[in-house]
């Protein structure tokens, strides 16, 4: 399963290295710690500082709504047949 912390943090508006400052840890810590295979403690500090639910760090089953690149709103897409 792929973690979203990159895209949580970009939706949060918080830098990968101002997540690992608030986290107590260096950014190729962080980089190094998300790369390999993170503790559920990991995560948990993760998510607490981020202020979100803990699954919102794991990719979410395909859905039909896309974001907009330029405003981050959110889109929904039907397909017509």
């Amino acid at each position: 399963m792929e973690l979203r912390i990159k895209e949580v943090c970009k939706e949060k508006g918080i830098l990968q290295k101002d997540l690992a400052e608030k986290l107590g840890i260096t950014d190729i810590a962080l980089r190094a710690s998300l790369k390999g295979n993170p503790t559920i403690g990991t995560l948990e500090k993760v998510a607490s500082v981020l202020k979100v639910p803990f699954t919102d760090l794991f990719e979410q089953p395909q859905q039909n709504i896309i974001t907009c690149p330029h405003c981050n709103g959110k889109i929904k897409v039907s397909k017509d047949e």
